[in-house]
């Protein structure tokens, strides 16, 4: 996981534990009054849930993870989970290992096979002895979370791919495919589509001969585009004009040296060539595919400062 990713969902992580840790806590305090009757610590539950509206299944547990209430739902009382040994379950191991609050990593749960989290409370009694433990189970999708859109750090990330590709890299060569023979007028139509027809992400598969297009006009639906559509100029008359986006991370003037660097880079060896580059002008990311299947994912300016040399010299392109 990336450090920006991993950063987004550590600060949300810390929001819910903020949120949840009090409400259990108190709720653990008012259990311990009721304990251990079943009954009185269903009507708890019951009660208990609409100060947790995002909540799924509030629950009580012995101190060995066996379930001594029903699930409390917003449907009602679910007995059919009484008895219920969850020992084995990863939600679970911080708390048995003594926290006295913890929260789960997100999981797939069992049931409705959904992202889901649990959060565990410790249970006391009034000497600090060791009870059981109340655990509510939430369904991302109904969290509160402010869920802001975390931002990449947009640095250099190199992917492998297939082992069995790799392996057999240096008994393959590169085969002329129809775009090879018109490479020159592709690239030029595709610099002319993205710098002035509304193109904002366009990914070019040499050895296929196709490309696949994100436009601003239909920003959720991508185009397919196959040789006989790249060999006509003429396209552009489908495609409105636009002018080139300011908010673009790369200068209009650039675009096309891209371009002219995936043209090198296609035909730089009989073995080691490019199969597929895109370019998305508004975070400026360069994507790479290779003939070893690894692939590459650069800011546009860190691209064009790699001769091709580097690519051949240093086995950088298959990891």
């Amino acid at each position: 996981m990336s450090e920006a990713l991993q950063t987004a969902v550590a600060r949300q992580r810390l929001l819910l534990r903020g949120r949840l840790s009090g409400l259990l806590e108190r709720l653990a305090l008012q259990a311990r009054a009721d304990w251990p009757d079943r009954a009185a610590l269903e009507r708890l539950l019951v009660a208990a849930l609409p100060s947790l509206p995002s909540c799924k299944y509030l629950y009580v547990l012995d101190r060995d993870a066996h379930q001594i209430t029903a699930n409390a739902s917003p449907q009602g009382l679910l007995p059919e989970h009484l008895g219920r040994d969850r020992r084995d379950r990863p939600y679970l191991a911080e708390a048995l290992a003594g926290e006295r609050f913890s929260l789960s990593p997100v999981y797939i749960s069992r049931n409705a096979r959904r992202p889901s989290l649990t959060a565990i409370q410790r249970i006391e009694d009034e000497a600090g002895g060791w009870l059981g433990f109340l655990g509510a189970d939430f369904d991302l999708r109904e969290l509160p979370l402010t869920r802001e859109l975390y931002q990449p750090s947009g640095d250099w990330v190199q992917l492998k791919g297939d082992p069995a590709i790799r392996g057999g890299l240096f008994s393959q060569q590169r085969v002329e495919s129809l775009m090879d023979a018109r490479i020159d007028e592709v690239m030029a139509l595709l610099v002319e589509l993205m710098t002035a027809h509304g193109v904002f992400h366009g990914k070019l598969h040499f050895s296929s001969s196709r490309a696949t297009l994100w436009t601003l006009d239909d920003p959720y639906r991508y185009r397919l585009l196959d040789y006989e559509d790249l060999a006509d100029p003429g396209i552009c008359l489908a495609y409105s004009y636009r002018a080139y986006p300011s908010e673009a991370a790369i200068p209009e003037s650039r675009v096309a040296e891209v371009f002219h660097t995936f043209r090198e880079l296609r035909f730089m060896d009989e073995t080691i060539y490019l199969r597929s580059g895109s370019l998305n002008i508004f975070n400026g990311m360069v994507g790479l595919n290779f003939s070893c299947d690894g692939s590459h994912y650069m800011p546009w300016d860190e691209f064009l400062r790699k001769s091709l040399g580097f690519w051949l010299g240093t086995g950088e392109i298959c990891g």
